[in-house]
């Protein structure tokens, strides 16, 4: 009887995991970044000769989000992402997220070297121009460094970060509306109200 305990203890424990496990919402996979400063960078913009750094928004909160004209999510989440922005207050500024090396379907080994930045700005502006542009601004993370640093699983990602420079929360996948309604923006609305 005492050689079968061992087993049905694991297996208790086991179920107890997946019911956990079960319950948790996917998109709310916790981050270590949450809570701490946003990791620094300085990246060209769409504009080319322009360039931006999350220290260009100090004393602001806003959204970093991440996205890429081939990710089939970011085209669901980007109706709602222009209709916020066009309700103005919280600046969003777009990461766009290795545009050609991301695209399965690019070969990078064809692509003249030097004259990436110039097809990522043509790709992704007119990808903008055509689905609109939420952003106060999109930067270029060619190689997907920065995401690395911001811990991206995946496009799109959505980050809001404080006026000190602190990430506050990290959406995963699209943000939705009751996502936007019922934990971004009353969150945004608390470090608004918070002293720099």
């Amino acid at each position: 009887m005492k050689r079968f305990l061992i087993p049905l203890a694991v297996f208790l424990v086991l179920v107890v995991f997946l019911a956990v496990g079960l319950k948790r919402d996917p998109r709310e996979v916790p981050s270590p970044l949450v809570g701490k400063p946003a990791p620094e960078f300085r990246l060209d913009t769409l504009t080319p000769g322009k360039q931006f750094s999350p220290a260009d928004m100090r004393g602001q909160v806003w959204l970093l989000n991440v996205w890429a004209s081939w990710c089939v999510s970011c085209r669901a989440e980007h109706p709602l992402l222009v209709a916020f922005s066009k309700q103005g207050g919280l600046p969003i500024v777009g990461l766009n997220y290795k545009e050609l090396r991301g695209d399965g379907e690019i070969d990078m080994k064809k692509v003249p070297a030097g004259e990436e930045p110039a097809l990522v700005r043509q790709r992704a502006g007119a990808w903008l121009a055509r689905h609109g542009d939420p952003y106060a601004l999109s930067v270029l993370d060619l190689d997907g460094r920065v995401g690395i640093d911001y811990g991206v699983y995946g496009v799109p990602e959505t980050y809001l970060i404080d006026r000190k420079g602190i990430i506050r929360f990290k959406q995963i996948g699209p943000i939705t509306p009751e996502a936007l309604e019922q934990k971004i923006l009353p969150l945004a609305k608390q470090l608004a109200g918070e002293a720099p």
